[in-house]
């Protein structure tokens, strides 16, 4: 950045086809599963592991149920599977996609591509634990998010309404024509359970595999409710619910061809509800068939609501959780005269004042992943194997893919700022400052020898009078290291 300057490495990163990245490859390779379709992953894997769990049932095995992720509430912990390799291999999927993540995080030179990805998949989040979304997510975040961070909103929008995962995740697959041949008047819904912090989102789970057209619903509102309120218009948008009852019907036979066997966006005329809808006031007429659906997400991606939500997301994410509204107007101005260009969107932000002002300078507090991720780099690390970063993330409350809510995980400091996640920071800085995290080394002997040098290298010399008093207690340069990463001024970007 230095030698470009800033203007000029900042239009390059918005340009990541044109920054040379043949080293994250080359780092990517040994992950089997990373560059398969959902098709490939479901033949090679999901099917075996049917088998594998069919058998074990016919021979009285106690726990059938597919793997769901390392570390995952739900996990398959019955010791006959974990040493079954067929359910092992089903389990590094998610592994390898969470590994995969965190590669590219650390050494891709693609970093604000990087940073999107990581923002447009939270923003369009997949729980893995939701039955075959496990085998879907490679193919969702390598084809539908990562290529559109810096395009057309409306292309990324229409990527996701169309991504078997999503379609999956919020069940818009089974939704129908209520008055159609498969209708059934008990159409799923979301639950909300009361957890200690405020209400809980419970995503509704599919039912048990049947025949294809017997599982059918009915009219089912989850994306539709979700498309408005946490994909464009944000909660405040100004629609109502007949609205979300009207977008439900005009994406009625949206689904999914094969959905076991990783199978793509399907159109099925039959389970669509072909009557006139009208959704924020803009008629749609009867007999349009999947225009229905186009339509809508034409309608949501142009009104002035996408526009402010969009830009306030974005200006919370990378300037501050108290977002500058000027900034904000701003950055929907230009969302809404580009037709929803990202990279202009992008480009208005990194350059504006607001993004510069010393006021932004560690103003935002890393998520778990942020602080894994900056670790790494700070300290020069070898990540030759990132499983151990992978649970690390995990133990700080942030298992990769698994966000069970489709708000994704939170952009704020309230949520990961607390006594009990901040000494979970310092222990897995001290593993790592101590060589303690399996094939991930810091080369001690190129750390620093005292706590100035230290602070300069980590924290581009700036902490308080305490953080420095406390750097300089320690006795070794593996422990200054791990106090300095460990520090309040660490935790901020």
């Amino acid at each position: 950045m230095r030698t470009l300057g800033l203007d000029r490495y900042i239009d390059q990163q918005l340009h990541p086809d044109r920054v040379p990245d043949s080293s994250v490859a080359s780092r990517l390779a040994g992950l089997m599963t990373v560059g398969m379709s959902s098709r490939e992953i479901a033949d090679k894997i999901e099917r075996p592991l049917d088998e594998s769990r069919r058998q074990r049932k016919a021979n009285g095995g106690q726990n059938a149920q597919p793997v769901q992720g390392a570390g995952a509430p739900g996990v398959n912990n019955d010791p006959a599977a974990m040493q079954d390799p067929v359910q092992q291999k089903a389990q590094a999927v998610v592994l390898e996609l969470s590994e995969q993540k965190i590669i590219r995080a650390v050494y891709s030179d693609r970093q604000l591509q990087e940073v999107l990805t990581d923002f447009w998949f939270n923003h369009f989040n997949v729980d893995a634990r939701k039955g075959p979304d496990r085998f879907m997510l490679t193919e969702y975040e390598r084809e539908t998010i990562r290529p559109h961070v810096l395009g057309k909103f409306r292309d990324l929008l229409e990527a996701t309404a169309k991504s078997p995962a999503m379609l999956f995740y919020l069940d818009n697959w089974m939704s129908t024509d209520p008055a159609g041949p498969h209708a059934d008047p008990r159409a799923m819904r979301p639950r909300v359970a009361r957890g200690p912090f405020g209400p809980v989102f419970i995503p509704p789970m599919a039912r048990p595999q049947q025949n294809q057209n017997q599982q059918r619903r009915g009219l089912n509102e989850n994306y539709g409710r979700e498309l408005m309120e946490l994909h464009t218009l944000g909660v405040d948008g100004g629609y109502t619910q007949k609205d979300v009852t009207e977008v439900a019907r005009a994406l009625t036979g949206w689904t999914i061809q094969q959905p076991r066997q990783g199978g793509g966006f399907r159109f099925e005329p039959r389970l669509h509800d072909e009557g006139q809808k009208v959704v924020l006031g803009h008629v749609i007429k009867a007999g349009g068939g999947e225009s229905d659906g186009e339509q809508v997400l034409d309608i949501l991606a142009k009104h002035p609501s996408t526009a402010k939500f969009i830009a306030t997301k974005l200006v919370r994410h990378f300037v501050s959780d108290m977002p500058p509204q000027a900034l904000v107007d701003r950055a929907a101005k230009k969302f809404s005269d580009s037709d929803g260009d990202l990279r202009e969107v992008m480009r208005t932000i990194l350059t504006s004042q607001e993004f510069l002002a010393p006021d932004a300078y560690r103003a935002k507090v890393k998520t778990p992943f942020e602080f894994i991720v900056s670790a790494i780099r700070a300290t020069g690390a070898e990540v030759d194997d990132a499983m151990p970063l992978v649970r690390a993330v995990n133990q700080l409350g942030m298992p990769l893919y698994q966000c069970q809510p489709p708000t994704g995980y939170k952009d704020t400091a309230d949520a990961w700022v607390n006594t009990g996640a901040l000494v979970n920071r310092m222990n897995i800085a001290l593993r790592l400052a101590n060589g303690q995290l399996p094939r991930v080394s810091v080369d001690r002997d190129q750390l620093p020898p005292d706590s100035d040098t230290m602070i300069a290298r980590l924290l581009d010399g700036d902490a308080s009078e305490t953080t420095r008093a406390t750097i300089a207690k320690a006795s070794a340069a593996p422990q200054m290291a791990a106090l300095t990463l460990g520090s309040p001024e660490f935790q901020r970007r």
